[in-house]
């Protein structure tokens, strides 16, 4: 377990643009369809079990939660989409806040997005990463669930997803994770960690 992502504690959950923290320092946000296995990477990469809400009803994160590290920096677990257990209206809501987010958060320093290994790259996904390329900021996405296939389909899936996201979406590293097995945990909490202390060096230390 690195120490970058050791004593990660829930700090504030946000609903609107407005409610947001001050935008200074380092947050990588995490995004995904609702039954991708979000929660349950951000509870594997900082190893507490129940730090994000794994919910057998997909959707039920309703607002950005923030979770806060001991340099001071931030993970932001955004809510899921595809399966929200909600209105229309207010579904369409959030997609304005996450939108916004993304594309406007000088504090972002990056994005993981979750997708399952056996269904990558839903229009949902492009959708999302259409609007948060065009910031530069790098984008790591883990193919979950990686124990559901075989090594041999779950290699080939990984390769197939590196090769379409290669051209259109230049700043992604895509790698397969499985919070079950812990393949690629260490790998994910590595690029994590050396995200998040580039922020912490900018700013002069923990905030």
């Amino acid at each position: 377990m690195l120490a970058t992502l050791a004593n990660v504690r829930f700090e504030l959950g946000v609903a609107q643009l407005a409610q947001l923290p001050p935008d200074r320092g380092r947050e990588i946000a995490f995004a995904g369809r609702s039954n991708a296995g979000k929660s349950s990477a951000i509870n594997a990469l900082t190893n507490r079990r129940k730090l994000a809400f794994v919910s057998k009803t997909p959707g039920r994160t309703q607002q950005m939660n923030f979770f806060r590290l001991a340099n001071g920096t931030y993970l932001v677990d955004l809510p899921g989409y595809g399966y929200a257990q909600a209105p229309g209206g207010l579904r369409r809501e959030w997609g304005k806040v996450i939108a916004g987010y993304l594309q406007h958060r000088r504090a972002l320093g990056g994005l993981v997005l979750i997708m399952d290994v056996r269904h990558p790259l839903t229009s949902l996904d492009v959708s999302l990463l259409d609007w948060f390329t065009p910031t530069g900021k790098p984008i790591l996405i883990l193919l979950t669930k990686a124990d559901k296939l075989s090594r041999g389909e779950a290699t080939g899936q990984l390769t197939a997803v590196r090769r379409q996201v290669a051209q259109r979406y230049p700043t992604c590293i895509v790698q397969l994770f499985s919070s079950l097995s812990r393949l690629g945990v260490e790998q994910a909490q590595s690029w994590l960690a050396a995200l998040l202390a580039q922020g912490v060096q900018a700013q002069g230390g923990p905030q």
